[in-house]
C-alpha cells in the first residue's frame, strides 16, 4: 500500500513543526500508540496545541462532548 502523504497533509492538524511523521499516518499512529497517545488529528485544534495527546485527555474531551 502506498502512502498518500501529500494528500494526508491537507487534514493533518499537527502543530509540532519539526515532526517528521506529518502526513505519514501509519507512522504517526504507531509512534503515539507506543506512548498510550493518539495522533493530533483525533483532537480539536485547541486541545491539540496543548501537546497532551494521552488517552486520558481524549476521554475527558469525549466526556465533555468536545470531540
Amino acid at each position: 500500500m502506498e502512502c498518500s502523504k501529500d494528500k494526508n497533509l491537507n487534514s493533518c492538524n499537527c502543530s509540532y513543526e519539526p515532526c517528521s511523521r506529518k502526513g505519514a499516518c501509519c507512522e504517526c499512529i504507531q509512534y503515539h500508540a507506543r506512548s498510550r497517545e493518539l495522533p493530533a488529528c483525533c483532537f480539536p485544534d485547541e486541545a491539540e496545541r496543548t501537546y497532551d495527546r494521552s488517552f486520558e485527555h481524549f476521554a475527558r474531551l469525549v466526556a465533555a462532548k468536545k470531540v
